[in-house]
């Protein structure tokens, strides 16, 4: 996974493009009705129900904004939340509390969604040892803060990106010219680049599982579109030999089923490209 550092990075890239394509040369709406020196307040309001995230990320966006924005926060990233809440107050230039505001509902919108959906997939785990893990089927630009809002509603970030784990799928595999070289070319490719990544093999079959069992090195298996009697038969021949994941179409209505053939993961894209987003506003007061 990637470092602290680098994601604080990935944060700071996103806050600043995001403002470099809403503000441009000026928020003019704002400046040719209240003066330079205009003091104010507002309230971010929730009209909805489901789980609050991107608190804190607020504060980053207000912080980059105008550094003397003051922030007093009523309620904190992952508590759950209905309508007429109040999730914080800011207070300062009221030119800058409106350069903030749509970057701060937009990525808290969408962020609050994703916590939520992740919640209640978290809930119907419960008790089986299986957890659930985001994809990189997310939005181009904001993966930060769309992963962020996974872990906030109890789920685990898969890899970030390409760089910072193997994951050899279908495609890899085909262009490699089977499993057995696909594993074989990778371990030789790590070794070779001094790079300490942990491997991910895609498999389609039970017989691609016993070939990637035979390969050896392997950190998690992935069970892709594998029906129930194949998962729990995988389950079984895999033992404690590397983790589990399985993936593909799985949705509310059959993740516990999966969870209960006794994988240690299910990957589920939905996760953040089927949200709906939450109904928030941030009013003056």
């Amino acid at each position: 996974m990637i470092s602290e550092q680098q994601f604080q990075e990935e944060l700071r890239l996103i806050i600043a493009n995001a403002i470099r394509e809403d503000v441009g040369d000026g928020d003019h709406s704002s400046l040719a009705c209240i003066p330079a020196n205009a003091q104010g307040k507002a309230k971010l309001l929730i009209k909805d129900e489901g789980i609050l995230a991107g608190v804190e990320f607020a504060k980053q966006v207000f912080a980059y904004v105008d550094k003397d924005l003051q922030v007093e926060t009523l309620l904190e990233d992952g508590t759950s939340v209905s309508y007429g809440d109040i999730a914080f107050y800011v207070s300062g230039s009221s030119l800058s509390i409106l350069t903030a505001e749509r970057l701060v509902l937009n990525a808290m919108q969408r962020m609050s969604a994703i916590a939520t959906k992740t919640r209640s997939f978290v809930k119907l785990l419960d008790g089986t040892g299986t957890k659930i893990l985001d994809t990189r089927k997310t939005t181009p630009g904001i993966r930060a803060l769309e992963k962020w809002a996974v872990k906030i509603g109890g789920g685990e970030n898969h890899r970030f990106a390409l760089y910072d784990m193997i994951m050899l799928k279908d495609n890899h595999i085909d262009f490699a010219g089977g499993i057995s070289q696909a594993i074989a070319k990778t371990k030789a490719y790590l070794q070779q680049e001094s790079k300490d990544l942990k491997i991910i093999v895609e498999a389609r079959n039970l017989d691609e599982v016993n070939q990637i069992l035979a390969a050896g090195g392997v950190y998690r298996i992935l069970l892709d579109n594998f029906n129930y009697e194949q998962t729990k038969e995988a389950v079984d021949r895999i033992g404690n030999q590397c983790l589990t994941e399985s993936s593909g179409g799985i949705n509310a209505k059959t993740l516990r089923k999966y969870a209960e053939c006794g994988v240690d993961y299910i990957s589920s894209g939905a996760l953040t490209h089927s949200v709906h987003n939450l109904d928030l506003s941030l009013k003056a007061v």
